[in-house]
């Protein structure tokens, strides 16, 4: 009778404390939240609430009114002769109440209020588990009636939702343009009957401003053998001139997507990209915040104060003489490869060496790398952080936390997040989290924001992967085993804003000189001298047999990154340097 009431007590409290899961996140975000579409009555069998795309998201602050200066910001960009903008408002079409991202479904949008000369090149969609926030762009023929811009000869009609046996507005239909010759389709059409939609209703674009594209994200997907996802052009880089436009691809369970373009920028310059000026002013409104975890023990510092503090640069042949490094890196190796004939390392020093590796947060400083991405119809503001020190991995196996050695021990960790910026507005569309290996994009909508527009940021105990939340992030294919990554709000934080160097932008030409360190391609670290098998050894005698082969396990799925067992590379050799971030 006991074990009843408890159980009954237990169950009131949590019914009684609970709070829709939407409520939580428009708490924390702190943003100001519009209805859009009061005639959707549907109610998520989650939490009797309205879907979270049912609002409209907003950054918590207005936009400033950004430097003047070139093209950014000015609402239209140039692709040398095809002029486009982005188009943020959309009537609703059509909509299903299950399957995709939570199981909430899917919403199709035709774009409104689109510009007068200006024509959509595509329809909109997004996954119901988050605030509509989205865009599309349309197009104009600026070439004095070269024919940039076509109307599509006819409609084939690719998929309808009539046979699906699912919660729906209606039925929908989704058709591919058919593109007259020497043209491209851009984006897919969505009607709510079997009607051929007008031909009015896109334009094709003219082949040669046209790119390949790619599957971005997922949106939705259904049991008769379709998926939806976001399209991206499918080479990406700062040199790269594909545009993303923000329509949807659908695909085929086998793989097979339909014949979309994205677009291509011609005009191959960098008009639309911001003045140092406004980089700045971009920084003020959207520097990250970066909290440590409570019980954090290594952190950043700027380079400079790693160099004086006595920072040692070796070469192979010579390891009984390092010598120290200049507060710019003037004396270290420029260019080259990574050919292990130098390599960087603490103070030899045993204090010096253990104060070292605490770092110096209130000298703390970030550097941006400022990207040109998507046909430079966006800027990337990469915020590379640098920590002296990572610290050991642990192990979460079952119930129990397990210290691992020295395992993901190394000197010189960089990590960073990249903001994703519109150059057609300066409006920040989504952030990069880097997190060892990889990373994530989460779009503006789903960030927590402080002080205004500036994205928060929780760096992962000892190993200082960046996540968008706190929690206990495990790494590895099993649930119950793998790397701890925990993300937590201690009393320690910095505003990257705070204390900054904008260390590149190739684009700007020599407006930015970049300091010496950052030309330096070899490691930050020295090799590491243990045996990662003994370490495991060290603590599988704690373990039952079961469990000590699950550890082993997941220590093998894990990157180079986490093993450390070489020193990193810093930032201008990650492959994101010229390149889109990894995912």
């Amino acid at each position: 009778m006991g074990f009843v009431y408890f159980m009954f007590l237990a169950l009131h409290i949590q019914l009684c404390c609970s709070r829709p899961q939407n409520q939580l996140d428009h708490a924390s975000m702190g943003n100001s939240i519009n209805a859009i579409s009061p005639s959707v009555v549907y109610l998520s069998k989650k939490d009797n609430q309205p879907p979270p795309i049912e609002t409209m998201f907003k950054l918590p602050s207005p936009l400033p009114a950004w430097p003047q200066g070139a093209g950014f910001a000015s609402g239209t960009i140039d692709l040398g002769g095809l002029r486009i903008c982005q188009v943020s408002t959309f009537n609703k079409v059509w909509a299903t109440h299950e399957g995709g991202p939570d199981n909430l479904g899917a919403t199709f949008f035709e774009p409104s209020s689109i510009p007068v000369g200006f024509f959509t090149v595509g329809y909109y969609s997004q996954p119901n588990n988050s605030p509509l926030f989205g865009w599309v762009l349309a197009a104009k023929d600026a070439s004095s009636g070269q024919g940039i811009l076509s109307k599509p000869t006819d409609y084939t009609l690719i998929w309808s939702s009539e046979s699906l046996n699912i919660k729906q507005d209606g039925v929908g239909y989704i058709w591919l343009p058919s593109p007259p010759d020497g043209y491209k389709a851009i984006g897919h059409v969505v009607t709510s009957s079997p009607d051929k939609p007008s031909v009015e209703k896109v334009r094709c674009v003219r082949s040669d401003y046209t790119d390949a594209t790619d599957l971005d994200s997922w949106i939705w997907g259904s049991s008769n053998g379709i998926n939806i996802y976001g399209s991206r052009p499918k080479v990406r880089g700062i040199q790269v001139l594909g545009v993303s436009t923000g329509t949807f691809i659908l695909a085929q369970n086998s793989g097979a997507a339909t014949s979309l373009a994205c677009l291509k920028n011609l005009q191959g310059n960098f008009h639309a990209m911001p003045t140092l000026n406004q980089i700045r002013a971009l920084l003020a409104e959207y520097s990250p915040v970066i909290y440590f975890h409570p019980d954090e023990e290594f952190f950043p510092s700027s380079v400079n104060w790693f160099f004086q503090n006595g920072a040692l640069l070796y070469t192979r042949g010579q390891e009984s003489n390092p010598v120290a490094i200049t507060p710019t890196g003037s004396n270290m190796p420029q260019g080259g490869t990574n050919d292990g004939a130098y390599w960087i390392d603490l103070p030899r020093d045993n204090a010096a060496k253990d104060r070292v590796k605490q770092g110096n947060l209130q000298d703390a400083s970030v550097y941006i790398h400022v990207k040109p991405m998507l046909g430079a119809t966006f800027t990337d503001l990469a915020v590379w952080v640098f920590y002296p020190f990572n610290g050991a991995a642990r192990a979460k196996v079952e119930f129990v936390t397990i210290k691992l050695g020295k395992i993901g021990e190394h000197v010189g960790d960089w990590e960073h997040v990249t903001l994703r910026i519109s150059n057609f507005n300066g409006e920040l569309k989504c952030v990069y989290f880097s997190e060892h290996s990889g990373g994530t994009w989460i779009s503006a909508s789903g960030l927590e924001f402080q002080n205004g527009n500036k994205p928060v940021v929780y760096s992962s105990l000892h190993g200082h992967a960046a996540y968008p939340k706190t929690g206990d992030f495990l790494q590895g294919s099993n649930s119950n085993v793998g790397i701890r990554n925990d993300a937590g709000k201690g009393q320690f934080f910095m505003d990257a804003g705070a204390n900054f160097s904008v260390v590149s932008a190739d684009y700007l030409g020599p407006t930015i000189v970049e300091p010496p360190w950052l030309n330096y391609t070899r490691e930050w670290g020295p090799k590491i001298s243990y045996n990662i098998n003994d370490e495991i050894k060290k603590v599988e005698k704690f373990l039952p047999g079961k469990l000590k082969s699950a550890l082993e396990k997941a220590v093998s799925e894990l990157p180079s990154e986490v093993l450390a067992e070489e020193g990193p590379t810093g930032p201008k050799s990650k492959d994101n340097w010229s390149g889109d971030e990894r995912t």
